[in-house]
């Protein structure tokens, strides 16, 4: 009964000081990060943009801006600046650590996002699901998921559902704990950043990827 005891303990040890540990790291974080972006450029420092949870319920994720406001993205000339101009200094940074989705820690709390879960899709790509396809709707959308570990942007669309569609299938919370300690390793090595496979669920009107993301931001004011 005593060394019963003494484990409870010490997962409890374990427990606290880890999140403890992820309070130091992430706390700061939201607070500089804000600060950062306000001083480097005008416009809010979150933006919210329209994405497909749960069930196919609509729902607003948060991710801190990383582009310029729509009408400061204009270059010299009167033409309006591509996406990849529209990036920040600052964002361009988040980006590549993906410190931008730090944000959806307000998904996770309000329960509209997961840490691990199929990344949630636009309107317009889940109007173009089959009804399989659609099943990835079944489980709560995560800031990592199996997809992001296993190619990220260097996936089509396609692939990444059948990623998504599998996670769903051998869901366990070791399959989760192995994809958290997996992203940690992709963010660092900052594998898959850019899009690089554009499909049929994407290629709308020969647009790249990003540039119809960009395209169906609702009220996003800067992203």
């Amino acid at each position: 009964m005593r060394n019963f005891q003494l484990f409870i303990k010490r997962a409890f040890d374990l427990f606290c000081g880890i999140i403890l540990l992820i309070l130091m790291i992430i706390v700061p974080l939201l607070i500089v990060i804000p600060i950062t972006i306000r001083l480097t450029s005008k416009g809010p420092a979150i933006f919210t943009q329209e994405r497909i949870g749960r069930d196919g319920k609509v729902f607003k994720i948060y991710k801190f801006r990383t582009m310029l406001l729509p009408e400061k993205s204009i270059n010299p000339d009167g033409s309006p600046m591509t996406s990849e101009q529209r990036i920040t200094k600052v964002g361009r940074v988040l980006r590549k650590t993906s410190l931008d989705e730090i944000a959806q820690i307000f998904n996770i709390i309000n329960g509209t996002m997961s840490i691990v879960g199929p990344r949630p899709t636009l309107p317009y790509q889940v109007e173009r699901y089959t009804e399989r396809q659609a099943g990835r709707h079944k489980m709560r959308p995560g800031v990592t998921g199996l997809a992001q570990v296993n190619g990220r942007n260097d996936l089509t669309w396609t692939e990444k559902i059948e990623y998504d569609l599998e996670y769903i299938e051998k869901f366990s919370l070791w399959l989760d704990i192995k994809i958290l300690f997996r992203t940690v390793l992709v963010v660092l090595k900052q594998e898959g950043i850019a899009f690089t496979k554009p499909d049929a669920v994407i290629n709308i009107n020969t647009k790249t990827p990003q540039q119809i993301e960009d395209r169906e931001l609702v009220k996003i004011k800067g992203e």
